[in-house]
């Protein structure tokens, strides 16, 4: 049997093991040092962003997030529902009510009408929601505009959970510059990886001397340990920082390398029943981080369980999406607003291997054996 091909697999660069290297030979170890410094300032190169905070993952860059946003016991929180459980989770930690809003059939993320009908219910029951965390999902950016908008017109703080969408941009200017707050995914799965981390970036000194200070287990200014509020363990190691700074070296490659990947699987399935594509509105620029084909049921005589399975067998790892967070059982007590486009696009998409390290022969491979799936049904 042919090696497994797996949906997203960490692809290093190159340069990693200088950058870990000089990590050991200067000693820092720890969430200090000048990969840590380097890292941020090369985020911030990258984005346009003003500041960034290197942490240790993107979950811990969301929790910064809404405590310094000033979240709290019983605070609604309104979550995109498509999406991984670590954008809700947070909110869950500081005992703040999070309420999933349905997705839009044109980039599958967060739905503006359905934002706007949440945020008037809870202001009509005087509820005042106390943060937007909006998903750009699977590298595609949201419809920014019209959410910005809504939570200006509201007063209500919007957080980036822009962890599958680093390099993706909207009208030329890179996700994760447009909320009060914006977080990214260093993930082994990510476009780039650091083996596990994420990062927070913000605009407002404010934000960030606030977020850091929480992050380093918030020592006030004493020369003994003195704490004067919960604090968090939050840093990235100097080591990782070290794999970051690599990944950023080839990060404008693994971007054009994943939508090509996206282009061959568009070139060689979309002539299929019933198959579709996420597609990229006009100023839309995706990173493609994962390449989703949906199956019309109306039309496609395969289900994309019946593709998953083939090729499982065939030792090749695809996903079904994100399972709708007000479907997960811990969630389902969880206030809803929308429709059923969320659920509908779990029901019918299947995410394919995307690793910036696939060859071509592999991404052949995958297409004939979803062609045979459809030739045999």
């Amino acid at each position: 049997m042919k090696p497994r091909i797996y949906l997203s697999s960490p692809h290093m660069g190159g340069k990693e093991m200088e950058y870990i290297q000089e990590a050991f030979d200067s000693n820092w170890i720890a969430p200090a040092g000048s990969n840590v410094n380097g890292f941020e300032q090369d985020l911030c190169e990258f984005t346009g962003s003003r500041y960034a905070l290197a942490l240790s993952s993107g979950t811990a860059a969301i929790h910064l997030a809404l405590i310094v946003l000033g979240v709290q016991k019983d605070d609604i929180v309104l979550c995109q529902s498509l999406t991984f459980a670590a954008s809700a989770n947070p909110v869950v930690y500081l005992g703040a009510v999070p309420v999933f809003i349905d997705s839009e059939p044109v980039t599958w993320n967060m739905c503006p009408d359905a934002l706007e009908t949440a945020i008037k219910h809870y202001l009509q029951i005087g509820k005042k929601p106390k943060a937007v965390i909006l998903v750009h999902l699977y590298g595609m950016p949201a419809l920014l505009k019209e959410i910005i908008l809504i939570c200006a017109r509201y007063d209500i703080a919007m957080i980036e959970d822009a962890a599958e969408a680093l390099g993706a941009t909207y009208f030329n200017q890179k996700l994760g510059t447009f909320g009060s707050l914006a977080i990214l995914s260093f993930n082994g799965n990510k476009i780039i990886t650091t083996s596990g981390g994420g990062a927070l970036l913000c605009q407002r000194q404010d934000y960030f001397t606030k977020a850091r200070f929480l992050a380093s287990q918030a020592k006030d200014d004493a020369p003994h340990y003195e704490h004067s509020e919960v604090g968090y363990n939050y840093g990235l190691s100097n080591v990782l920082a070290g794999i970051g700074r690599g990944q950023m070296k080839v990060l404008p490659d693994r971007i054009q390398k994943r939508r090509s990947n996206f282009d061959f699987y568009k070139i060689n399935l979309a002539q299929l029943p019933g198959i579709t594509f996420q597609e990229e509105p006009k100023g839309f620029f995706s990173n493609r981080w994962l390449t989703v084909i949906l199956f019309d049921p109306k039309v496609s005589p395969v289900r994309p369980e019946n593709a998953r399975e083939f090729l499982l067998q065939k030792n090749i790892e695809t996903r079904p999406l994100w399972k709708p967070m007000h479907l997960q059982p811990l969630f389902r007590q969880a206030p809803y607003f929308g429709r059923k486009t969320a659920e509908n696009l779990f029901m019918t998409g299947l995410c394919l291997p995307s690793g910036s390290g696939l060859p071509e022969e592999d991404l052949l491979c995958i297409t004939n054996h979803i062609r045979s799936v459809f030739s045999k049904t």
